[in-house]
């Protein structure tokens, strides 16, 4: 007796155990069988649709608008006026605290803007800078820190508290910082 029979006795006895019996011959006629009850695939609905976007603009998530051009980079939160971004592009947010990454290691550098992200909110702020640096030190000279910094801003717990995130203007670290604009 192979596997499958095995199983099939198992299940036989342990349905009699709870009065189950098969279906007569003519009751399994009644039955449709596999695939021949298939129904078309229903339409989505335009205000599920509409619903679900708007449930994830209240909890904060959704896809984040982003722009990089190579040096300069930022990001909007999902339904979010665009103007709110202009404005940090521009630097009309004053700094109200900032975190250094520079000789941190990836892992590190994402704890160290985690935590930096919840105090900031949690003590009311509203516009933060993260110095992540150019990546002048780096292997090939390439920013490793401000690729995942756009990845930790624009998702996961991070990015549920972002509204808006924009590369810094020349007096606050350029192409090596960011500004951070935080949900109230």
């Amino acid at each position: 007796m192979n596997e499958r029979e095995r199983e099939f006795e198992a299940f036989v006895r342990e349905m009699a155990g709870v009065g189950v019996r098969p279906l007569s011959e003519r009751q399994r006629e009644r039955v449709a069988p596999i695939g021949a009850a298939r129904m078309a695939p229903p339409r989505p609905d335009p205000d599920a649709e509409a619903l679900a976007a708007l449930e994830d603009l209240v909890r904060g998530v959704g896809r984040f608008d982003l722009a990089d051009t190579g040096e300069f980079v930022c990001g909007l939160a999902p339904g979010v006026d665009r103007r709110l971004l202009r404005k940090l592009r521009r630097g009309e947010f004053a700094v109200q605290a900032h975190v250094d990454l520079h000789g941190l290691r990836s892992e590190d550098a994402r704890t160290a803007v985690e935590r930096f992200v919840r105090k900031s909110r949690s003590a009311g702020l509203r516009c933060v800078l993260v110095v992540h640096g150019r990546g002048l030190r780096s292997k090939d000279h390439i920013p490793v820190l401000k690729e995942k910094l756009v990845r930790w801003l624009s998702h996961g717990r991070i990015g549920r508290q972002v509204l808006a995130f924009a590369s810094a203007r020349p007096h606050d670290g350029g192409a090596g910082a960011v500004y951070v604009l935080l949900r109230r």
